[in-house]
């Protein structure tokens, strides 16, 4: 049984800042160094592959799970600890959810805001309490935290919303943030 385990949700593509790929490297390598698992969508591109390839070479256990379609577009990671295919996105963002004590947002697009959206309802619906960090590279997530507080504002949802996850800076911080919770 694997001990702490991290989930990664990141891009499929690497962005256009070397701080984005700087971040994923940095944070595979402190999963890797602590001891933890990173449990991630078992992409080999992008982000999610700079995480793995990172957290390999530092030597911790990985959890990939990957829809069957997304085998090739993602070009799945096969050196892996476990690998799960799924048969659908909603199995996929699940089993990652099952498989991890910790949930943690470097940048990405659409389907990274999906499972952080799903990461947060769950929370504030009760369904795990989880903690949810948002590292905030270079800003990257400025836009979506100003929208948070917007629907707030406008009466879509309560300020407690904000108590559910932590906005972190740098993946040092966010590591510090995450080591309370892990034995």
């Amino acid at each position: 049984m694997p001990g702490f385990s991290l989930c990664v949700y990141c891009g499929s593509n690497e962005g256009t800042q070397p701080s984005y790929k700087t971040a994923a490297q940095e944070l595979g390598t402190a999963i890797g160094a602590h001891g933890w698992r990173l449990v991630y969508g078992a992409g080999n591109a992008g982000l999610m592959g700079q995480v793995a390839r990172a957290a390999i070479t530092a030597g911790a256990e990985t959890f990939g799970a990957i829809p069957e379609h997304l085998l090739d577009s993602e070009m799945a990671k096969t050196d892996l600890t476990s690998l799960v295919i799924t048969e659908t996105m909603h199995e996929r963002k699940k089993i990652m959810m099952m498989n991890s004590d910790a949930i943690i947002l470097l940048p990405g697009g659409v389907g990274s805001l999906d499972e952080f959206f799903e990461a947060l309802t769950w929370a504030q619906l009760g369904l795990h309490e989880k903690p949810i960090i948002l590292l905030d590279i270079d800003g990257y997530w400025s836009s979506l935290i100003a929208m948070l507080y917007h629907m707030i504002e406008h009466g879509f949802a309560n300020a407690s919303l904000m108590m559910l996850f932590t906005v972190a800076g740098t993946v040092e911080d966010a590591i510090s943030i995450l080591e309370p919770s892990a034995p």
